[in-house]
């Protein structure tokens, strides 16, 4: 991988970006950048998808086949950086950039999934096109004026002031939510039924709010009570509870009658300008749920998944020890992840993949973005 020359930074503007050569299929090394604050996003506004057959592009799932030529600099005020995502100032609104980073066990690895933010941006709008009845969202859209270079994988949102908690919803006995429950016989405070076993479906789905780290930091579990502190408003921590369910009911069975068991997610809410409660980010994707193919579901073993759990069972192999910096994902696992990541959209959408490229005019071949 070569670096190219520096974009200019303009005072105060914060980083710019760099034009970069990759001569491995998306081989690449995270960009620092200076973190600002957290904001976010609304209704969509796209027209709907074109009922037709794209013929010019085909990803092939098999494995990250395809070559970055140029990754492109972003021409806009850089406001701040995440795992996955980063965000710019766009007048008014703001350009949501989904990279192909990933992470896990909040670090980053220094390569990247081919095509993993154009999967991200799919899944979220398909989403937030189908639970707008529920909440409003912060997509203003999903291809002009996004950047060309940028289509499909990046968003224009509301500006949102983003509230200080993860709203995570459990379907399933899984993950921490498994480890909390073999040893306190409760979920975050929730006491649940004795002898359930990992992965079983629980009596009805449970809210589990946790705390919003800083880059690098691990997110915690709280309690309710503890939310409703940190939010300071008894009303709004309810209202999170209950819209966050109600996502979570649509979606887990939107995705059952498609084969996927929808485990567990998470949904971050903000208030936009009008104090109405929005939600933000991302929604119902690999990297924020825990995706499982419903043939060959069985409780008490862990189960496989369309999701980045693929990378953490990897990752927890290695012996690595959860600290920065991230071990180096191996071609097979990164290949492996990306067709989960495909697969899950073509699922969950119910389209290939490649009529997400064609409906916002993605570029042929995709700019990986660090």
């Amino acid at each position: 991988m070569r670096w190219g020359v520096p974009v200019a930074r303009p005072a105060g503007l914060g980083f710019y970006g760099l034009v970069r050569v990759c001569d491995h299929p998306y081989e690449a090394t995270r960009f620092a950048s200076r973190p600002g604050p957290r904001l976010a996003r609304g209704r969509a506004r796209d027209p709907p998808p074109r009922a037709r057959e794209p013929a010019r592009r085909t990803p092939d799932p098999a494995g990250p086949t395809a070559r970055v030529r140029l990754v492109t600099t972003v021409d806009l005020p850089l406001l701040s950086s995440g795992k996955v995502r980063d965000m710019y100032a766009m007048g008014d609104s703001i350009l949501m950039v989904a990279s192909d980073r990933i992470s896990t066990y909040d670090v980053v690895h220094p390569n990247l999934i081919p095509d993993k933010g154009r999967v991200l941006t799919g899944i979220s709008v398909a989403w937030f096109e189908l639970t707008q009845q529920i909440v409003a969202n912060h997509m203003l859209a999903a291809a002009v004026p996004v950047p060309a270079a940028l289509r499909g994988r990046a968003l224009v949102v509301r500006r949102l002031d983003m509230l200080p908690v993860e709203c995570v919803v459990r379907g399933y006995l899984t993950g921490s939510g498994w480890k909390d429950y073999q040893a306190t016989g409760a979920v975050c405070g929730i006491e649940l039924p004795p002898g359930l076993v990992e992965s079983e479906r629980l009596p009805q789905p449970i809210f589990t709010p946790a705390t919003k780290a800083e880059l690098g930091e691990h997110d915690e579990n709280i309690s309710f009570e503890t939310a409703v502190a940190t939010l300071g408003d008894l009303g709004t921590a309810e209202r999170l509870r209950d819209i966050s369910i109600a996502l979570y009911e649509f979606a887990a069975a939107h995705a059952l009658d498609r084969g996927i068991i929808l485990a567990d997610t998470k949904f971050e809410f903000g208030f936009d300008a009008s104090g109405a409660l929005t939600l933000g980010d991302e929604a119902l994707t690999p990297d924020s749920s825990r995706f499982w193919p419903a043939d060959g579901y069985e409780p008490g073993r862990p189960q496989p998944s369309f999701d980045k759990q693929f990378v953490r069972d990897w990752a927890s192999s290695t012996g690595w020890d959860r600290t920065a910096p991230a071990p180096a994902i191996p071609d097979e696992i990164v290949a492996r992840t990306r067709a989960l990541y495909i697969e899950a959209y073509e699922r969950i959408v119910g389209r290939p993949f490649a009529t997400w490229l064609d409906r916002v005019g993605a570029p042929d071949e995709d700019v990986a973005v660090s």
